[in-house]
């Protein structure tokens, strides 16, 4: 399981290097935190148990997260 988080690191680093090129640079400071965050995780030699418990919690605050913007910070554009 911890070379999982490994695998979530590389990618989340090539979406990090991408988004930076792209000169969306918040999104990429994002990017370099999650692939900051999955390196140090896939190194600790946790167990299966935990590290299922910490990507569920994962999972949940990203979708606490995303639903909060899109719903109250997220300014619709029709046709911009």
């Amino acid at each position: 399981m911890s070379r999982m988080y490994r695998v979530m690191a590389f990618w989340t680093g090539v979406f990090a290097v991408l988004f930076f090129v792209g000169e969306m640079y918040e999104v990429s400071l994002l990017f370099f935190a999650n692939t900051a965050a999955f390196v140090g995780l896939g190194f600790m030699g946790l167990s299966e148990r935990t590290y299922l418990y910490i990507f569920g919690a994962y999972l949940t605050l990203f979708m606490v997260g995303f639903s909060y913007y899109t719903i109250f910070l997220m300014e619709p554009a029709l046709g911009h």
